[in-house]
């Protein structure tokens, strides 16, 4: 009894300003893990255009991993990228077709895409690749760099177009991991909240 005396008594001397210097404490501590949060593991970052419809859609915002911590990039992946001197220097959002020692080809007649001799299955594309950009194919991707594409295939300037060419893995900003807040359809103009999730 005596004991639960002695700690209420303390908790009464406590000083007023130490509750509040624990509440700053806790918000500078927390504030603090949300920007190297940010600065070092993930960003969000808005997709600016149409090149990867139906995939993604202007205005999506995207969770992005950053670099520092995903190097690893394949077949497949969506990863968001900045060049200067090219398309403004703003970033752009593309597909990885093709990574560092592999030959893409690309028939133009067809719309057909090779990686290696194989031909790619490309359920997740607006259209066949018709347009030709300036680069010539085949094409074998230096190492360190990827090949990279639009889903909008038609209405994309990327890894085709001469001036972006391959991309080496140093001008990637990240990886592409999971829609956060989804743009307006550009076909209804509406918002399809149940495309947030995981990207694939």
């Amino acid at each position: 009894m005596r004991k639960r005396e002695q700690e209420a008594k303390q908790e009464q001397e406590r000083p007023e300003g130490r509750d509040l210097y624990e509440w700053v404490q806790a918000l500078v501590c927390s504030v603090l893990a949300v920007v190297i949060l940010f600065t070092f593991v993930i960003r969000l970052i808005g997709v600016d255009g149409h090149s990867m419809v139906p995939t993604l859609q202007d205005r999506d915002r995207l969770l992005v991993l950053n670099s520092l911590l995903y190097d690893d990039y394949r077949y497949g992946d969506i990863v968001i990228l900045r060049k200067n001197g090219v398309f403004d220097g703003d970033p752009i959002v593309k597909r990885v077709i093709a990574t560092g020692g592999q030959t893409v080809d690309i028939d133009f007649s067809t719309g057909d895409i090779w990686v290696d001799g194989v031909l790619l299955e490309e359920d997740y594309i607006n259209e066949r690749t018709y347009l030709e950009e300036g680069t010539e194919f085949p094409l074998t991707v230096p190492k360190g760099s990827v090949f990279v594409m639009g889903d909008n295939r038609n209405h994309s300037s990327d890894s085709r177009d001469s001036r972006l060419g391959t991309v080496d893995c140093r001008y990637i900003i990240g990886k592409a991991v999971f829609l956060a807040f989804p743009g307006p359809d550009v076909n209804t103009g509406k918002r399809e909240w149940s495309r947030i999730g995981l990207i694939e």
